[in-house]
């Protein structure tokens, strides 16, 4: 009969065998499957081992030296650490850094993220002007020809405190804004930033907006996917109203994140050559209208190491200030803020001095 015995024998195995046999072959295919995916979705051994090291280097190290850096979920983590060149190590000798006049500073590493000396500098608070880098930042992001013309609304003519070619609410020196008139963009991002205007901001706002509201929500929604999430905007040019003071803030860690990432791209680098410009004039597209303008920054011209500064006053903020630098050779930069400090153009060249003499990027 052989090995399987009769026919009716060998259908019998047949009938349990294939079935059993055809479930081993699927379950080995399913478990290879299922291999192989979570070798592709899991994180790389390198990138889990480079954020393993860089938050193992900052845990060790105190927060006045040099706390964490500026990601802080794992995937930004494991991000910061593949593009990081060089890293600010504190020399032994270093000084401390004593800031007595300033209310909340920070001095941070532009390329690594690395806080290198802070006070007080997550404590939300009114930044006044420095705003207005989030106003010009979302203007580049949303419109393409900066020599496209906008037209000046009415109700910013009203606006209150510094205003094109007035310093104060009660001083013009020179041509203000018309209701009606057509200036470029790009003009209205120098008088925003260098000048500080207030009407200048606000007329960018509304042409890409609608209005000071809308465009507040487009700013703080932008500072969520920067990661700069302490911080409630109200308007675009940081001038709040009285009753809206409590509800409108950031902090100057959440600025020098600003600042860091206006850093990293090419498409603002306008905003830092307006920045780093002492006087300008424009014209309105009819060719009636010239405008003055003068920088606010008074360290044009004194400090070499300068990539640009945006000022800020309001009486409930205080002076404040947010500035980049290089270090000589441009291959290392940090940012140096102040909310509330009145020798803010004092502290943050000393800030910047003390960064560059106090570390060593490795």
């Amino acid at each position: 009969m052989g090995f399987f015995g009769n026919n009716k024998q060998r259908q019998a195995v047949v009938f349990v065998t294939y079935p059993i046999a055809a479930f081993a072959v699927f379950a080995l295919l399913a478990g290879t499957s299922i291999y192989v995916h979570s070798i592709i979705e899991q994180p790389r051994v390198d990138d889990r081992q480079a954020a393993r090291t860089i938050m193992t280097h900052h845990n060790a190290l105190r927060r006045d030296d040099v706390p964490q850096p500026v990601m802080t979920n794992d995937r930004m983590v494991r991000y910061t650490a593949q593009r990081i060149t060089y890293q600010p190590v504190r020399k032994s000798d270093a000084a401390q850094l004593t800031i007595p006049t300033v209310t909340s500073g920070i001095i941070l590493d532009v390329d690594s993220g690395i806080i290198l000396w802070e006070k007080n500098s997550t404590e939300r608070r009114s930044v006044a002007s420095v705003t207005k880098l989030v106003t010009a930042m979302i203007v580049v992001d949303r419109i393409q020809d900066l020599d496209a013309y906008v037209r000046i609304p009415e109700s910013v003519i009203r606006i209150e405190g510094t205003k094109v070619g007035c310093p104060t609410s009660v001083r013009c020196t020179t041509p203000r804004l018309i209701a009606g008139e057509e200036v470029r963009v790009r003009d209205l991002l120098k008088a925003t930033l260098m000048f500080s205007a207030n009407d200048a901001a606000t007329a960018l706002a509304i042409h890409i907006a609608g209005s000071e509201e809308q465009f507040a929500m487009l700013m703080n929604a932008r500072m969520k996917e920067l990661g700069a999430g302490n911080t409630h905007f109200c308007r675009p040019s940081g001038l709040e109203d009285d009753t809206d003071e409590e509800q409108c803030y950031s902090s100057a860690y959440d600025m020098a994140r600003v600042i860091v990432h206006l850093l990293q791209y090419d498409k603002y680098a306008l905003l830092w050559d307006i920045m780093r410009t002492d006087t300008a004039t424009f014209t309105s597209r009819d060719g009636t209208l010239t405008h003055e303008l003068d920088n606010t920054n008074r360290l044009i011209g004194e400090m070499p190491t300068l990539i640009g500064a945006k000022t800020g006053f309001t009486p409930r903020a205080g002076y404040c200030l947010a500035l980049a630098s290089h270090d000589g050779t441009e291959k290392h930069k940090v940012v140096s803020v102040v909310l509330n400090d009145p020798q803010r153009f004092n502290d943050v060249r000393t800030m910047s001095e003390w960064a560059f003499a106090s570390f060593v990027w490795q």
